[in-house]
């Protein structure tokens, strides 16, 4: 559509204002095409009429609301000068942001106030995040800056421009700390505070006040941050470029000279500056110009002492600081130096007696003499003589001056150049960021020299800027594929040429600074002359003495006045000579000449601009000294645009919103200037040229899916449904093109769609309000008539009735008068009759007084004197009671406090009943652990007995049928009898086993009722004793009531003063910590030669080996007689026959496992037997299944015997073995006898394996037929017995025939009389049952093969099908799609192979590793034992035997040896691993070192002691230093420290501590040393292992925090429930990387089971635990909540039900865990309140009252923050009001609170270690063998 058609009704425009430059309207009727005149409606509801000319075009259109506040101007549907003004304003005023991104342009406004935006927290907020992802901050310039360093490993730089007093110098230095925040340095060379301490002194030197800026840096500088290849700061370089050396000597009004001047005025009167001879600035002509010295707020004495602190901390010593400060006092006694002039004019001179030349020749050592006769003379050479000639007194001023700037120029460059010393560094450099401070552009009503060496430096800068912003527009076109157009933008290359080109105004300045009588005058005709025909220069119309250079911002009119002199920067040489002389070495060092030559070679490093002129006389050396100061300038501009090009360019335009100063005002003028001149516009002007609004497609669909029709809609391709919506609503193809991602759009497409979607919406709502209007209007009118009808009725009701009342009321008016008047009359006598009375009484009674009182001043003066002799009396009596009161008082306190202190000890005895409860509750469970084992046992018995049922069962219903087979064949009754007899004995059986379970279970409910009524005791026992601790307690609570209320109130203020105080002794633990770490690093930095680093990997994979072999009992044997045998003969014996011993072992281990399945087979078979019990037909008869069982319980019964006999033979060959080897001399006998008892060990084992089978299968026969017979037996005279009892007529002799027939089938002896058949028959059966066991084993294995090749085949065909969806997935992908696809899969299959790969081999790795450590240490370990078992006589082993059986009277001690004492912390501390003794009782090492201490206590060696203690604490130290990193062993030593802490208390002998113990542990208490000063240092460390283990598991959580709680979506719901897409940033900032990767909430909550897991696991304290998890949600709280202010479009209400789910899970979690009580919850109440906030209503002033009462722990700045970032989902939400978050700011504006906007993440809560006694007995405690502490004895 046409541009016209968009000026329609209701369109907003801008027009031009001279006041506000752009101001709002509203078009009220619509413009058609030719109209002169647009109808406009102001703001202010008046009507404009704006008129358009032929030539004239419309007025700008005005952004959507939506769009108002968008934190990147290219963002913006229209991008003009309004829009951009408005849209600055609107976040400068109502959201008070001052930093808004232009493109790749950050826009920065001075606030002119101190904003709490740049503290630590906020760094570590925006650090690692990206630039589109946070609000717009220096800091995330700066983080991108960083960021593309390390990744396109590329030089960055960051251009800070603006005017004087923008805020250039401050953004620069933030930006700075940033990188000296995040790219710290690695070792301890504190590079990064050097860098950040250079501000300060360049500040003093180089800033002064103007009419500005109080600060304004009057210098340009560019201070390069060198990185290494971890990029972490090693060095920094700086550049300087026109030092503005004119104010030495000149102020404007209300301007200042450079502050350093005023901070030494402002110090005179310190002792070391007396010789400085300084006073107030108002006595100096240099510092007094401006007439006003102070500037507000700022302390110049305060100030100096930052700069010298400074100057320290760059390596300047006191010396050569002194030296620079006489230097610059000497400045001021120059300029006080007064030249008078002679009579004729023509000459001057100075008084001898002139003191400020005195000072200025003492303070740099310089001849007075000298120094007076060349201020006032000069000298001139010729080529044949020299000429002394005198000069006018103007001439000798500016000569003094000249010289005054030339001395402050040097020392300007020499603390530069070593600052630059200071900063260098020999390491070699990888990457730098770069900052450039520079002017910006600059007009004044005066412009001279300066300000057109500023200007020409911003066209470098601009021509630069514009080229990258169009190289970066291209890129992105490119990068989309969108046909890339050439767009046209300004190029000031002319401009630039018309300076710096040859025959330019540099040029020709120069040349006429060459010529002997050259003036600015005949240099401003030459400039006429030259450049009249260029475009960019003009002559002013009224002046001969200026030009005019059009500037890319501005025209620029430059006086031509002075342009020479500045330019030559004259000094004449005498004055110079003398300076060389000086008596101090720093003064004749600046004015070297080898320094001016050296100095141009290396401005490439330091870019000196302003290096002196050349000196008259003509000397070959002096060539590069003869440089005019614009030369310099123009060369050390071009080294910087080298400098820049080579790197990549971030830009800050720092804005100056208004000229006053004054704190979030906007002047609208002003801030247009400035951005036209700092290439803001351009920006805009280039964007707007191309595509600038940019959507990516799955964003448009959902934003204007309103627009398409319900068929597009089907349409699964969102892509596709893009196109057809804009080919229909947009008909013009140049107005949008369609990249890869996203669609681009021209300026104002975006605006005109949301017309579209915007009357869309217009058109439903009024059709649905149509309706609805209707509606209520019908009720409306039904509820007016209705309500008519009923007023009328009550209407005239109500008048009848108030008729009636006014008659009734006009009566009693009437009788109310009558009466009142009577009763006013009657009123009126009474009080004049009371007052002639009264007068009476009083006249009567005022003579009596008067004679009463006569009488009564005489009595009374007597009673007066009485009174007072007896006050005196009294008084003298009372002082002394007093006294004696007090003395009473105060020995009663004494009294009262030592009850005080013995009720609480005894409060504190009372915690023994809880003990005692803790072991009535252990006897408890035990009891019912009882009473479920015997529960087990009596399900089983239950068991066992139904399966007995079962199988007399089935044997009955057989025994029935066979009954049933022999009534059919024979009828005798014998057999009918016999067979019931049977079936009564099979009853009286049943019965008989019903019976025995009856009396189990009798047997069984009688324990049970013991053991409930054992607990039922127990039970009142524990309640019995804790009403005694209740009574206990409420005793100690009553005994003193008279202080009830002010005792709880003095124990929380005790307890909060007790918490400060711990807090700041922990503080400075952790400064004492840092300062030894510091210390420690030094020491190995003069150990170590520069730049040798260990690499922190390697330390750890070689502190992990061990010299010290050890023989884990694991893999030896671990079953409990085995360990019992090796304790018995002790460890060298037992490793002297190791590897008899490991096959022996071996082979016990296999017969376990054979007992093992043997039982599982029986319990296999028994429950094959019960189902078979159950089913009609058997296929295997009972005797082969009593066999089968009768064959294993044998062989179970021999195995074991075996096993007896095995471990029997073990000990009688170890015994044989190790009275050989004492017998033996030599170790090849020793060897031999091995050899020879090995092959008889095998010999005897292969025979017993061959005889244990015969007797075996033997057994198992004889036992078979045994029960055989017995049961023949008993069914024959069963039958016979059945037979006879049967009433039914049967056949007897069939009967009989049966009965034989069964008992030649059952008895297999009768075939003959030796029964050898029959064995041979029944060797077979046993065969083949074992035939059948091996056929049914292979049958299970094969049906497991067959399931595994099941599943297999199922996982085949899930393959197969995922590989045919992705097959019909790659037939529906366009060409590039599939290959790219293609790729991307083969790529992650190889990553997924690789790992695999990488994975497998590190396994194999490790156990290689594994194995030749151990092959190592068994080797070493035989070797060892068997030359000492050989050196050792028979004796010792006897000893030793007898020290090993004093085991049972172990005192809980452990001796070693004073030279042990080393390996003893070795073995404990320095290769102590958390996972070698986690199957051990937790902290283990503390309890063995604390049983260390106890025998050095016991033999009361306190050398020992020490010794012990300090080498343990160090080498804990040392630990944690090489694994500072690792929370395991962190944790692990926390734990063992703290156990360590609460042993030296538990057995210190104290009574405070010994309450809990038990006798025993009170008979282990130290004897000898009180360890409380040990105590104190054990507790420090505590305190700094705590403070360790908190900062590495916030390191580990810190990149979890943001993405968990922020930007995962654990409700899947409000996926769909996010702000749109219009606020996404413009396409300059994207990230390729993509950032981070992304984490859950349940990997969060996974993270902290795992800490939490691995504390308990080391047996930490539960309540450490708490305090450690507390530490760890204020870190989640703190972290969250920063992001949450910070981040982009994270205020919506879908965060805030997001944050308030996430919450609820953690304290799930926190429940789970049982740590819902450590205050955890109460440090996440920031967050939730935030959240809350987020979902309010905030629109009323009832809203405002209730987030003002519901967010109490929110600072006013953070709930502003907020609500000013609050992010709508959507067009019908609407955004926070001003005027709301004002009301808000009204009603909390007396809030006392810490107004800060970002939570402190370093807080770090005091921690509290609760005294925890053990109730582990140390005489309990088993050391195992795996630590190798055999050098410990056991006392």
């Amino acid at each position: 559509m046409r541009e016209s058609e968009l000026y329609v009704k209701y369109t907003r425009v801008w027009i031009p204002d001279p006041e506000e430059v752009w101001k709002a309207a509203e078009i009220i009727r619509d413009y058609k095409e030719g109209d002169s005149i647009l109808h406009l409606k102001l703001e202010d509801e008046s009507t404009f009429e704006y008129a358009i000319g032929p030539k004239d075009k419309l007025p700008f259109l005005r952004n959507p609301d939506i769009l108002v506040g968008e934190n990147d101007l290219t963002a913006l549907s229209y991008l003009h000068e309004p829009a951009v003004l408005y849209n600055l304003k609107v976040r400068f005023l109502e959201s008070n942001h001052i930093y808004t991104y232009c493109g790749i342009v950050l826009v920065a406004i001075n606030p002119y106030e101190q904003l709490q935006i740049y503290g630590e927290e906020v760094i570590n907020a925006y650090s690692g995040q990206n630039m589109g992802d946070m609000d717009p901050h220096i800091f995330a310039v700066a983080e991108e800056a960083y960021k593309q360093m390390a990744r396109d490993e590329k030089n960055q730089s960051i251009i800070v421009s603006g005017e004087s007093g923008a805020g250039k110098t401050v953004s620069a230095k933030y930006a700075m700390r940033f990188f000296a925040t995040v790219g710290g340095s690695a070792s301890d060379t504190n590079v990064e505070e050097k860098v950040l301490a250079s501000s300060p002194i360049m500040e003093a030197i180089g800033n002064a006040k103007t009419t500005r800026n109080d600060n304004s840096s009057r210098f340009g500088k560019y201070i390069q941050i060198g990185f290494d290849r971890r990029y972490h700061i090693i060095g920094a370089n700086m550049r300087t470029y026109l030092l503005e050396k004119s104010r030495v000597v000149f102020q404007a009004e209300e301007e200042r000279n450079y502050h350093i001047f005023y901070q030494l005025c402002a110090s005179s009167s310190l002792q070391e500056f007396k010789e400085l001879a300084l006073t107030s600035a108002e006595d100096f002509t240099f510092t007094s110009l401006g007439e006003n010295i102070f500037i507000e707020g700022v302390n110049d004495a305060e100030d100096l002492v930052k700069t010298r602190e400074a100057l320290t901390m760059l390596g300047v010593k006191d010396v050569h600081q002194m030296s620079i400060f006489k230097i610059i006092a000497s400045i001021l006694h120059l300029g006080n130096v007064v030249i008078v002039s002679e009579r004729d004019g023509e000459s001057c001179h100075i008084n001898r007696d002139d003191t400020h030349l005195q000072h200025f020749c003492r303070l740099l050592g310089i001849e007075q003499e000298q120094m007076e006769h060349w201020l006032c003379r000069r000298k001139l050479v010729t080529t044949s003589e020299t000429y002394v000639k005198n000069m006018q007194h103007a001439q000798a001023v500016n000569a003094r001056d000249a010289l005054a700037k030339h001395i402050y120029a040097h020392l300007f460059d020499w603390i530069v150049e070593h600052i630059n010393k200071s900063l260098h560094t020999s390491t070699k450099q990888h990457s730098f960021i770069g900052v450039l401070d520079i002017y910006g552009f600059e007009t004044f009503e005066i412009n001279s020299f300066e300000q057109f060496c500023i200007n020409y430096a911003n066209e470098k800068l601009q021509q630069q800027f514009n080229s990258h912003v169009f190289k970066l527009e291209q890129e992105e076109y490119m990068k989309e594929q969108i046909p890339w157009t050439l767009i046209d933008y300004y190029d000031n290359q002319p401009c630039i040429d018309l300076i710096e080109a040859k025959l330019g105004i540099l040029d020709l300045l120069d040349e006429e600074c060459k010529v002997p009588k050259g003036t600015d005058l005949n240099w401003a005709q030459k400039l006429y002359s030259k450049h009249s025909a260029s475009g960019h220069f003009e002559k002013p119309r009224m002046s001969n003495s200026s030009f005019i250079v059009v500037h890319f911002a501005d025209k620029v009119e430059y006086q031509c006045d002075g342009f020479l002199e500045k330019n030559r920067d004259t000094v004449y040489e005498e004055q110079i000579n003398i300076l060389k002389a000086s008596q101090f070495q720093l003064v004749a060092d600046l004015f070297q000449d080898g320094k001016d030559v050296a100095a141009t070679p290396s401005s490439g490093k330091a870019s000196r601009v302003n290096v002196r002129p050349a000196k008259p006389q003509p000397k070959g050396h002096n060539r590069e000294h003869r440089k005019t100061v614009g030369t310099q300038f123009r060369n050390s501009l071009h080294l910087l645009m080298e400098t820049l090009n080579a790197t990549t360019p971030h830009y800050v335009r720092c804005i100056k919103p208004n000229d006053f100063k004054e704190p979030f005002i906007f002047d609208s003028k002003r801030a247009v200037q400035q951005l036209r001149a700092c290439g803001v516009l351009e920006t805009i002007r280039i964007s707007a040229a191309g595509y600038p609004s940019r959507w990516t497609y799955p964003d448009f669909y959902s934003r204007y899916r309103v627009l398409m029709t319900k068929k597009d809609m089907t349409i699964a391709d969102k892509k596709l449904v893009c196109k057809n919506l804009l080919e229909t609503l947009v008909k013009d193809p140049d107005k949008f093109q369609f990249g890869k991602t996203k669609i681009f759009f021209r300026a104002g497409q975006v605006a005109y769609l949301e017309k579209l979607r915007a009357d869309k919406f217009r058109y439903a709502c009024i059709k649905i309000q149509k309706t609805v209007r209707g509606w209520l209007q019908r009720i409306r009118y039904r509820k007016i008539r209705k309500t008519a009808i009923t007023l009328q009725r009550y209407g005239r009701g109500y008048l009848a009735r108030r008729y009636a009342e006014r008659l009734r009321l006009t009566r009693a008016a009437l009788i109310c008068q009558k009466r009142s008047r009577m009763v006013r009359v009657r009123r009126e006598y009474l009080k004049t009759r009371r007052a002639v009375v009264t007068i009476q009484a009083f006249a009567r009674g005022m003579f009596i007084r008067r004679l009463y009182q006569e009488f009564m001043l005489h009595h009374k003066a007597i009673i007066i004197q009485k009174a007072v002799r007896g006050w005196l009396v009294r008084k003298k009596y009372l002082r002394a009671r007093n006294a004696a009161v007090v003395i009473q008082c105060f020995y009663r306190r004494v009294r009262a406090k030592r009850q005080l202190q013995q009720l609480k000890i005894e409060a504190r005895s009372a915690e023994h009943f809880k003990n005692l409860n803790v072991g009535m509750e252990n006897k408890i469970v035990q009891l019912q652990k009882k009473m479920d084992n015997k529960t087990k046992e009596y399900k089983t018995q239950s068991e066992q007995l139904l399966v007995v049922n079962t199988s007399l069962g089935s044997e009955v219903d057989k025994l029935q049928k066979e009954l049933h087979t022999l009534r059919s064949q024979q009828g005798p009754s014998t057999q009918v009898v016999s067979l019931q007899d049977e079936l009564e004995r099979l009853r009286a059986e049943l019965q008989e086993a019903h019976a025995q379970r009856k009396v189990i279970e009798l047997e069984f409910s009688n324990e049970k009722n013991d053991l409930e009524k054992r607990v039922e005791e127990l039970e009142n026992e524990n309640s019995l004793l804790k009403k005694e601790k209740e009574e206990m307690n409420r005793r100690i609570q009553t005994s003193a009531p008279g202080k009830g209320g002010d005792a709880s109130q003095k124990e929380s203020r005790i307890q909060a003063e007790l918490d400060e105080e711990r807090q700041r002794y922990q503080n400075l633990l952790k400064e004492f910590s840092r300062l030894e770490q510091r210390y420690e690093n030094l020491q190995d930095e003069m150990k170590f030669q520069p730049g040798h680093r260990r690499n922190p990997s390697n330390q750890s994979s070689l502190g992990s080996d061990s010299n010290y072999p050890s023989i884990s009992m694991s893999e030896v044997g671990d079953t409990d007689d085995t360990i019992q045998q090796v304790e018995e003969m002790g460890i060298e014996k037992a490793a002297m026959d190791l590897s008899v011993f490991m096959k022996l072992q071996k082979r016990v281990r296999e017969l376990e496992q054979e007992r093992k399945r043997l039982q599982t087979h029986l319990e296999k078979v028994e429950d094959l037997n019960n189902r078979k019990g159950n089913e009609t037909r058997s296929s295997t008869s009972e005797e082969d299944i009593n066999a089968d069982l009768a064959y294993n319980s044998l062989k179970r019964q021999e195995l074991e015997t075996e096993n007896k006999k095995l471990k029997n033979d073990l000990n009688e060959l170890r015994k044989a073995v190790s009275d050989k080897a004492s017998e033996n001399s030599s170790s090849n006998e020793l060897q031999d006898g091995y050899s020879v008892l090995l092959n008889q060990l095998k010999e005897a084992n292969d025979e017993l394996e061959v005889r244990k089978e015969e007797v075996l299968m033997l057994k198992a026969q004889i036992v078979n037929t045994t029960r055989q017979l017995e049961n023949t037996i008993h069914i024959n005279s069963n039958d016979v017995s059945e037979i006879t009892n049967n009433k039914k007529p049967v056949d007897v002799v069939n009967a009989v025939d049966t009965v034989e027939s069964k008992n030649k089938a059952q008895d297999w002896g009768y075939l003959n009389e030796d029964g050898e058949l029959g064995l041979a028959y029944q060797g077979l059966k046993q065969v083949a049952r074992l035939l059948e066991d091996q056929l049914k084993t292979q049958s299970r294995q094969h049906n497991d093969e067959l399931e595994a090749l099941h599943t297999q085949i199922e996982l085949m065909r899930s393959d197969l099908e995922k590989k045919q969806e992705m097959l019909n997935h790659f037939s529906t992908l366009s060409p590039e799609a599939l290959v790219e696809f293609s790729i991307e899969q083969e790529l992650t299959r190889l990553t997924n192979e690789n790992l695999d790969l990488k994975e497998i081999k590190e396994k194999l790795e490790k156990n290689e590793r594994k194995l030749k450590k151990q092959l190592a240490i068994y080797m070493k370990k035989v070797k060892e034992l068997e030359v000492t078992q050989a050196s050792r006589s028979r004796p010792e082993l006897h000893r030793q035997v007898t020290v090993q059986r004093k085991d049972k009277d172990f005192e809980g001690m452990l001796e070693y040896y004073k030279e042990d004492e080393a390996l003893l912390v070795k073995s404990l501390v320095t290769d102590m691993k958390p996972q070698v003794v986690s199957a051990t009782v937790p902290c283990l090492p503390a309890y063995i070192l604390f049983m260390c201490i106890r025998h050095a206590d016991y033999i009361n060696d306190d050398q020992k002691v020490h010794s012990l203690l300090t080498s343990t604490i160090n080498a804990i130290k040392k630990v944690l230093k090489k694994n500072g990193e690792d929370f395991e062993t962190t944790s692990f030593w926390l734990a063992n420290t703290s156990r360590l802490l609460h042993c030296l208390k538990q057995y210190s002998g104290e009574e405070a501590f010994m309450t809990q113990n038990s006798g025993k542990q009170n008979e282990h208490c130290l004897k000898n040393f009180d360890l409380a000063e040990y105590r104190q240092v054990v507790s420090d460390l505590s305190i700094q292992i705590y403070q360790q283990l908190v900062r590495v598991a916030e390191a580990i959580m810190q990149p979890m925090i943001v993405s968990a709680m922020l930007d995962s979506e654990s409700i899947p719901s409000l996926a769909g429930m996010k702000p749109m897409g219009y606020r996404n940033r413009s396409s300059s900032f994207d990230c390729e990387d993509g950032g981070p990767p992304g984490y859950t909430l349940q990997a969060l909550k996974r993270q902290l089971g795992q800490f939490h897991t691995t504390m308990a696991d080391h047996g930490m304290d539960p309540e450490i635990c708490q305090q450690v998890i507390r530490q760890l949600f204020y870190s989640i709280n703190a972290v969250s909540l920063n992001n949450l202010l910070l981040h982009k479009d994270a205020c919506s209400w879908s965060t805030g039900m997001q944050l308030r789910y996430n919450i609820s899970q953690l304290e799930e979690w926190l429940r789970g865990k049982n740590l819902q009580q450590g205050g955890s919850i109460a440090t996440m109440e920031p967050l939730i309140q935030a959240a809350q906030l987020l979902q309010m209503k905030k629109k009323t002033s009832q809203d405002a009252e209730a987030i003002c009462s519901l967010c109490s722990t929110l600072s006013l700045q953070q709930i502003v923050k907020i609500l000013n970032l609050y992010t709508p989902l959507n067009e019908f939400e609407e955004r926070v009001t001003v005027s709301f978050i004002r009301d808000i700011q009204n009603r909390l504006q007396d809030r006392i609170e810490n107004n800060q906007l970002l939570v402190d993440t370093k807080h770090t809560f005091p921690v509290l270690f609760p005294y925890t006694p053990s109730a582990l007995s140390l005489e309990t405690v088993h050391i195992p063998a795996s630590l190798n502490l055999n050098f410990l004895t056991r006392v």
